[in-house]
């Protein structure tokens, strides 16, 4: 495991390691890196393995014991943490989707051996709306970016 400097753990993972990751930041959509001192809704930004199963169950057959091992995979990994609620166990991610993409996208890119060839590569290869959205960034303007619906 290698931390960037953001402190979001960059692991490789399985495939069904990932679809657990997915299912959990898809249920935990609402999760806030900043709250507001209020710990009242951190159960909110939780989820139970229960629900992760039954989330992916629509997708494929897993077995509920299977989530549980894949969940404290995760945990071990450091991608998950574990609040225990009375008999239960709630999960949440540590980071979320897109902090995670960032630290992968800042490991491949110091792996590159020309690492200006790999940003210009990269920049090549977005789009028009992603390029802009990268120059609002490099402007300072990135936390401002509000997202455009269709």
């Amino acid at each position: 495991m290698v931390k960037q400097h953001n402190s979001v753990p960059v692991v490789r993972l399985g495939e069904l390691e990932r679809a657990v990751m997915e299912t959990l930041w898809d249920l935990t959509s609402d999760w806030d890196p900043h709250p507001s001192g209020d710990t009242g809704g951190t159960l909110a930004r939780t989820a139970t393995a229960r629900q992760v199963a039954d989330r992916l169950g629509a997708d494929r057959q897993l077995a509920y014991t299977t989530v549980l091992t894949v969940l404290d995979r995760l945990e071990r990994k450091g991608l998950v943490r574990r609040l225990r609620q009375h008999r239960a166990h709630r999960y949440a991610p540590i980071a979320t989707r897109e902090a995670y993409a960032a630290e992968l996208m800042l490991q491949a890119l110091g792996s590159a051996s020309d690492r200006d060839a790999a940003l210009v590569r990269f920049v090549d290869a977005v789009s028009p709306e992603e390029a802009e959205v990268l120059r609002r960034a490099l402007r300072g303007e990135g936390a401002d970016r509000q997202e455009s619906g269709p």
